[in-house]
């Protein structure tokens, strides 16, 4: 059997399609070890990844900064649940109990070690993940 034109051409799409998938692919693994997800306290312990790099948004609950020598113990809350916090490090000048932060790094056990941590830079700034969250629970009602 001789090779028509509509066979070549149809091997020839499968060869490049094939290879677009391929190449699709590797980027994607590549990338994966670079996306960082991000979590509300509620969310944290069913959908983060254990020991892999997340960052964690909510509110420092009142009363519960504790510190110890160079780390710090705190809980962290968007209403709905809380979990706690050790950082190991020098806290923003913004942070305090009640204040809006976000917080990276691995959930290990029921506890977040958290690596860096961003407390809001003024009295109007909120990620829109963490609003949405606190807006959904009823408890940060910032400018619309």
């Amino acid at each position: 059997m001789r090779d028509s034109p509509k066979l070549r051409r149809g091997l020839g799409l499968l060869l490049i399609l094939g290879a677009l998938a391929l190449a699709a692919l590797l980027v994607l693994n590549a990338l994966r070890d670079y996306v960082v997800f991000f979590y509300a306290p509620s969310e944290i312990h069913e959908k983060a990844t254990p020991n892999r790099v997340v960052r964690l948004g909510g509110l420092v609950v009142d009363g519960s900064i504790q510190r110890t020598g160079d780390a710090v113990r705190f809980m962290v809350s968007d209403g709905a649940a809380e979990i706690e916090v050790i950082y190991a490090g020098i806290l923003p000048d913004l942070f305090r109990e009640g204040q809006g932060i976000i917080s990276e790094g691995k959930l290990v056990g029921k506890m977040f070690h958290a690596d860096s941590i961003l407390a809001k830079h003024d009295e109007t700034y909120m990620p829109a993940e963490v609003a949405a969250i606190l807006k959904e629970q009823g408890i940060w009602k910032g400018q619309e």
